[in-house]
């Protein structure tokens, strides 16, 4: 699947269209893939993750039309920095499972249904990539943000919250389309979270043969060394993140 072009809004389904961010790097992929979610052409809109405070961007975002509501799926600056400016642009409230990133309402839950423009979204906790990360279920489709994406994998603040995470999207009905925060859209996203959960298991399984070659108190950057030989050094740097917390989640199953 091609990446859409930079500043035009591409339909993917009924009611989701997204404007990819110019933003590009190794973390984002192609960039920040802004979410415009719409009942009816012509109802209010409910945005997710405007991205970076990037004017260019985020002007582009508010001529889609009326906003009714904008969502945030973590806190990370490549999703939510631009939120209170666009809020302030828009005159429409932001929202998040962390208060501070709110903006004239309050924040979400796990759980809750939110109804705006109408439409019906329901927030689903889905922590590991940061403490705050929510996905949004609507319509046989979740918008993930970096909980899973378009392609390649997350990194990880808390792997045992992140493979409770992932649980929690395989019981979603075969089929439900995965609407990413970077990289394009998953036809079924149950599906690849079950390919998300076997490589997290299959890296696990290698990070404890890594420790008994190493020994216990090996460094992150060692285990990269080792676990991680075969992924380009570029990456390396992220990687250490995630063997940080896969280190944290092998030592409290030891401990617990």
């Amino acid at each position: 699947m091609t990446a859409p072009a930079y500043g035009v809004l591409r339909q993917v389904s009924e009611t989701a269209s997204v404007l990819l961010e110019n933003n590009p790097s190794s973390m984002t992929l192609e960039g920040t893939n802004s979410w415009v979610l719409r009942a009816t052409p012509s109802s209010p809109a409910v945005v997710v993750d405007p991205g970076y405070r990037d004017l260019e961007h985020l002007e582009l975002l508010a001529g889609v039309g009326e906003v009714d509501l904008i969502l945030l799926t973590h806190h990370h600056p490549d999703h939510a920095e631009g939120a209170p400016w666009f809020a302030e642009r828009t005159g429409a409230p932001v929202r998040a499972f962390d208060p501070a990133l709110c903006v004239g309402a309050s924040s979400v839950v796990d759980g809750e249904v939110i109804e705006a423009g109408g439409l019906s979204l329901r927030i689903l906790h889905t922590p590991g990539h940061t403490d705050d990360s929510v996905s949004l279920v609507l319509d046989g489709q979740v918008l993930t943000g970096d909980t899973i994406l378009g392609r390649g994998t997350t990194v990880l603040h808390d792997l045992g919250d992140y493979l409770r995470s992932l649980r929690k999207l395989i019981e979603l009905p075969p089929g439900t389309l995965g609407l990413p925060g970077h990289g394009p859209e998953l036809l079924d996203l149950p599906a690849t979270a079950r390919e998300y959960l076997a490589h997290r298991e299959q890296r696990l399984d290698q990070v404890r043969s890594a420790l008994k070659t190493l020994g216990a108190d090996a460094t992150p950057r060692q285990v990269v060394e080792v676990v991680y030989a075969d992924v380009d050094r570029a990456l390396w740097a992220p990687a250490e993140w995630s063997v940080q917390a896969q280190l944290d989640y092998l030592r409290s199953e030891e401990n617990g």
